[in-house]
């Protein structure tokens, strides 16, 4: 179906794929109930091998990513990046079994901000006045959810930390995001493994036939839009992929309020209008700085 559109629809196409299967995903995983949300981080994590296996032999780079494992450095980093993305599974479950897809999808809306503090402290990134401006927006919502709350919105700290730094990590070595979600599941599944085996098999044939499809194809659930992002931002500009972003938290609100039913009060609305007050300044200041690039390169281009 791809094949007769040109590289940025067939981008955006991938990307549209991701952001909503990302989403939609509370969907799936609330069919595995009553699993526990530890138990299905077991299954996330030890059916994504075996498809991601294939996937990598499908694509001719299981050797690519068998050649990581020399590299002590790196086995190190993508250990730490593991740790961090399956803590970020572990919160976004256990929110979807508890009542907080809001609370979710606030999470994914503040990361673009918090990337720019992660920009600034880790990297050394300069920091312009729209991004203060929106980081300024981002602190003002978290902290009117601590005064609403009498504490941290931790779920949605958690996730947006989590993702982040994770993010952050991936950048210090040059190993792909197929190839990478291959070894960090790998790394992850002797622990899958013990956990299932010390738990009666994590759920897996104690609730039914329809409840063990979803568990089992929870590799795929995890892989696909993974792909499907990779795709994309080999297609895209960043700027583009970076608008499609809020496909995914944008439907995870709705699931989260049309379909959930979760109660969404006036505080929450306030927190979510400061935080999209802050991603509009930063994004119309992306959109601005990339028109500037590619102005400035086109100029370059006709005096060459």
């Amino acid at each position: 179906m791809f094949a007769t559109m040109s590289d940025q629809q067939r981008g955006a196409a991938y990307g549209v794929t991701a952001y909503l299967i990302w989403g939609f995903a509370a969907l799936y995983w609330v069919q595995t109930e009553p699993v526990d949300p530890r138990d299905l981080l077991a299954h996330r994590a030890l059916w994504s091998v075996p498809f991601v296996f294939v996937c990598l032999l499908f694509r001719d780079r299981l050797k690519a990513a068998l050649a990581v494992f020399k590299q002590p450095r790196v086995l190190g980093i993508m250990a730490i990046a593991a740790a961090l993305s399956g803590t970020n599974w572990l919160v976004f479950l256990w929110a979807i079994s508890n009542g907080q897809a809001t609370e979710a999808s606030l999470g994914y809306f503040l990361l673009p901000l918090l990337n720019v503090v992660i920009g600034l402290t880790l990297f050394g990134e300069r920091v312009d006045r729209a991004q203060q401006v929106g980081i300024a927006f981002a602190v003002a919502a978290v902290l009117l959810q601590i005064f609403h709350r009498g504490g941290l919105p931790l779920v949605s700290l958690g996730l947006a930390c989590t993702f982040g730094l994770y993010g952050a990590i991936r950048k210090k070595v040059s190993v792909s995001s197929l190839e990478g979600l291959f070894i960090e599941t790998l790394m992850m599944s002797p622990l899958a493994l013990y956990w299932m085996h010390t738990h009666e098999w994590a759920g897996l044939g104690a609730h039914g036939l329809r409840v063990d499809m979803f568990l089992l194809g929870a590799g795929a659930m995890t892989a696909i839009p993974l792909i499907s992002y990779v795709a994309s931002s080999r297609l895209l500009p960043l700027t583009a992929l970076g608008l499609i972003f809020y496909i995914g938290p944008t439907a995870q609100l709705l699931v989260a309020l049309l379909i959930f039913k979760e109660p969404f009060d006036l505080v929450q609305g306030i927190a979510f209008g400061l935080v999209w007050c802050g991603l509009a300044f930063v994004t119309v200041d992306g959109i601005r700085r990339s028109r500037k690039r590619r102005a400035h390169l086109d100029v370059n281009r006709r005096d060459s």
